[in-house]
C-alpha cells in the first residue's frame, strides 16, 4: 500500500542514486559510454526505497538510521549486480565467453570490479550521509503523515 514513508524513501534513494552515479563517472576510464547509467541507478534507488526502506519506517530514530543504511546497502548491491549483468551481456554479444557458465561467473567478476570503483572517500561519505538523511526523512514522513 502506498504510504508517505515509502514515497519519501523512494525519492531519497533515487536522488542518492543519481548523485553517486555522477560521482562514479570521473573514476571510470576515459571514453566510457554511460548510456542509461544514471537512469538505471535512479530506478534502482526508487525501487529499494519503496520496497526496502518504506515498509520498515516507524520504529524509532536509531532504527531509522539503520533503515537508511540497509536501504543504501541494498541500492549498492543491486546497482553492482545490474551493472555487472549489463556488462556481461555486452561482452557476451561480442562472443567473449567460452560458455554460459563462464558468462555467469563474469557477472560477479564485473560486479567486484565495479565495486572497487566505489572505494573512494567522497563516494563512501556521500553514501553514509545519504543513508542517514534518507532514514531520518523516511521516519519523519512516517510520523508526520500516517
Amino acid at each position: 500500500m502506498p504510504t508517505a514513508a515509502r514515497l519519501v524513501a523512494a525519492l531519497c534513494l533515487g536522488i542518492l542514486g543519481y548523485l553517486v552515479s555522477e560521482l562514479i563517472k570521473p573514476r571510470m576510464p576515459e571514453g566510457t559510454d554511460f548510456g542509461y547509467f544514471n537512469l538505471v541507478n535512479v530506478g534502482l534507488g526508487i525501487l529499494c526505497g519503496w520496497f526496502v526502506m518504506g515498509p520498515r519506517a516507524g520504529r524509532g530514530l536509531s532504527a531509522a538510521i539503520t533503515n537508511g543504511l540497509t536501504g543504501v546497502a541494498a541500492l549498492v548491491f543491486w546497482g553492482l549486480f545490474v551493472q555487472g549483468c549489463y556488462e556481461m551481456f555486452r561482452l557476451a554479444m561480442r562472443n567473449r565467453y567460452g560458455g554460459p557458465f563462464e558468462a555467469v561467473l563474469a557477472i560477479f567478476e564485473k560486479s567486484v570490479d565495479f565495486g572497487a570503483v566505489l572505494i573512494a572517500t567522497n563516494i563512501i561519505s556521500t553514501l553514509l550521509v545519504g543513508a542517514v538523511i534518507s532514514g531520518l526523512a523516511t521516519e519523519n514522513a512516517w510520523r508526520r503523515w500516517r
